[in-house]
Parts: structure tokens; sequence; C-alpha cells
């Protein structure tokens, strides 16, 4: 019987942002998922741990974020696993976790591009099926053999956890580029100095 048809959407999240949120909709709605895990990642092998909020922090901030929708889930499996984090074992554990599901992989089309420096990449591609989102300024082609593989005709939303943190730091108001849940919460920067707007309502 087929299980769950759950998509995980592994990513930094750092923070998680309403682009974010839209995709994770989107592929919900439009792309035959039934629910969507927000897998928080710990340590990305493509980026610094430095950049990193604490990882309780991301977790709590899209717990907070997806209340409400069903279909959406937040997921701490990586915290637990060796680190840095790789997606084929992040997927295997998931499998032996939870049998009742069919896990679908999300990635943007950038992380396409790199698909073959990837940990056994080919094992990735020929057991998981991919959901491939579309990203601006990036060309996706998918070998005929990957039948389990499909570019989805997202939206393109070009934001970035990167923007918030240096708009953030900036002084600048960013309130609703964040989901409504957390506008008001406290993120530490850079220098250590920690951004609230205190005219909202207090994050929980």
């Amino acid at each position: 019987m087929p299980g769950i048809k759950t998509g995980v959407y592994s990513g930094s999240f750092n923070p998680v942002h309403i682009g974010h949120l839209a995709l994770a909709n989107w592929l919900c709605e439009f792309a035959g998922l039934d629910e969507l895990w927000f897998v928080i990642t710990p340590q990305n092998p493509m980026k610094a741990k430095t950049e990193l909020m604490d990882n309780h922090l991301r977790y709590s901030l899209v717990e907070a974020s997806i209340q409400g929708y069903s279909k959406f889930k937040v997921c701490d499996i990586e915290f637990t696993l060796p680190k840095p984090s790789y997606s084929i074992d992040t997927l295997r554990e998931l499998d032996k976790r939870y049998p009742g599901h069919e896990f679908i992989f999300i990635m943007g089309a950038d992380n396409w591009q790199s698909i073959d420096k990837w940990k056994e990449s080919q094992a990735l591609l020929s057991h998981y099926p991919i959901l491939i989102y579309p990203r601006k300024g990036y060309t996706v082609n998918i070998p005929k053999q990957y039948t389990n593989i499909h570019l989805v005709n997202a939206p393109l939303i070009e934001i970035s956890s990167s923007f918030i943190r240096t708009a953030l730091e900036k002084g600048k108001d960013v309130r609703f580029f964040l989901p409504e849940a957390i506008r008001n919460a406290h993120f530490p920067l850079k220098n250590d100095e920690i951004y609230s707007n205190e005219n909202l309502a207090p994050f929980t």
C-alpha cells in the first residue's frame, strides 16, 4: 500500500520566512503532497556553522510559524544524527522510523546544479522521489532515466534568510517578510545585539 506522501523540506531556516512557507504551502496544495515536514538542519556541509542561530531557536520559530495548517510539521531528526547533516542519511533514517510514509525530497534548482557533489548522490537520485522548485537564473535538466524526479511550476519567491538577517542588523523593519507569529521574535545578530519589535504581540 502506498504511504503518506510526505515532502522533506530540509534547510537551515535561519530564520524561517514567508518565502519558505509560501513554497511549502504550494507544494502541499498543487504538487500532490499529503503533508510537508520542515527538517531543521543543525549543520549544512555547504554553510559555515557560525552563521546559524541556535538549533532549538530555529526549531521553535518554525513550530510557531506553521500553527493552524495541518499539512505542515517540523522535524528535529537531524539534531541526533552525525554532523554534518547529509540528505541521504536523513532520508534513510526517516524511512526506518516512519515506515508508513513515502518521503519525497524537496530541493531548489540551485542545489540541483551541484547534486553530483552530494554524498551518495546516485543513491539519492535512484531511490527517492524528488521535487525540484525553480530558482531565478538556474536551468533544470533531468536525465530521462530518473522518472521519479520532477520540476514543479512553483512560483518564484526570491527571499533569503541572509537578507532577513542583514536587514535586521541594519535596523530595518522587515516584519512583513516574517510569518506573523514570529514577527517580534528575538534573533541574535552578528554583533550579539538582539532584534525585537516591542510594538508587536509577544512571541511564545
